[in-house]
């Protein structure tokens, strides 16, 4: 067993075989973990990592392109998982996938598993950093400015009406909006990216309701004018270094597959 709190037998439906990174991600990996904010609301313990796929997947028929896994250990922490294959990985990279991205960029203390492969992602972390990741970062933004107000149909979706009906939004949305935001200007400006957030307070504000809905819409405003400005004077390239990406997913499977 390599995480505390859970069972072996949970421990294996979490983390693929061949795990080559793997970290906290979401509330845990930004500082802002609360185990209750709202009526029913409840933050769960995520996990995001790196595999490579069986063998057949690659030189034979078969197909693998992640894990995603859900359980409860016996405290009643809800521990929720999302594991990628290498080469989906990395195509989510070279698209500025906010989710993905936190991954190459976290405190030492929030990896769990990093080995040689791992280690070599991170390293050559830098050659995801360019402006393109103005669109990602904005653009997973808006989408958490409309459910703020427009829960969808899921059941998480059910869930979160309940503080809409409470706060007159959905706080825990709002929370997401100014945290991309934030991530994203500053990303734009130094191509490095804070997740574990030194405004963690202010968000657990925003996540209990303890910031009006017309301050969270002032707020957003304000950063996506900034966001705009930090893409027109980033020093970041253009585009990511595909090529560069492309050798060392190779090199790595190489490695792994001989």
């Amino acid at each position: 067993m390599i995480m505390k709190g859970i069972s072996a037998e949970l421990e294996e439906r979490l983390i693929p075989p061949e795990t080559i990174l793997l970290g906290y991600r979401g509330s845990i990996a930004h500082g802002t973990y609360t185990k209750d904010y709202g009526p029913n609301a409840h933050d769960d313990k995520d996990l995001l990592g790196v595999c490579i796929g069986p063998p057949n997947s690659y030189i034979g028929l078969g197909k693998f392109e992640q894990r995603e896994a859900m359980v409860e250990a016996k405290d009643g922490i809800v521990w929720d998982s999302v594991v990628y294959e290498l080469r989906k990985f990395v195509r989510l990279l070279l698209g500025g996938n906010p989710n993905v991205m936190t991954l190459l960029w976290l405190p030492e203390h929030l990896y769990i598993i990093r080995d040689n492969a791992g280690k070599a992602l991170i390293e050559a972390r830098d050659a995801f950093a360019s402006r393109e990741v103005y669109h990602s970062y904005v653009g997973y933004a808006k989408g958490q400015l409309h459910r703020m107000t427009h829960p969808d149909g899921t059941r998480i979706g059910e869930q979160r009406r309940a503080l809409i009906e409470k706060f007159g939004y959905d706080t825990k949305n709002a929370g997401h909006l100014i945290r991309l935001l934030r991530m994203g200007i500053e990303f734009l400006a130094t191509g490095e990216l804070k997740v574990l957030r030194e405004d963690a307070s202010e968000l657990i504000e925003i996540k209990k309701g303890e910031k009006s809905l017309a301050w969270v819409e002032a707020e957003s405003n304000r950063l996506f004018a900034l966001a705009q400005e930090a893409f027109v004077h980033s020093p970041l390239p253009p585009k990511p270094d595909a090529l560069r990406a492309e050798t060392l997913v190779m090199e790595i499977l190489r490695e792994r597959l001989r």
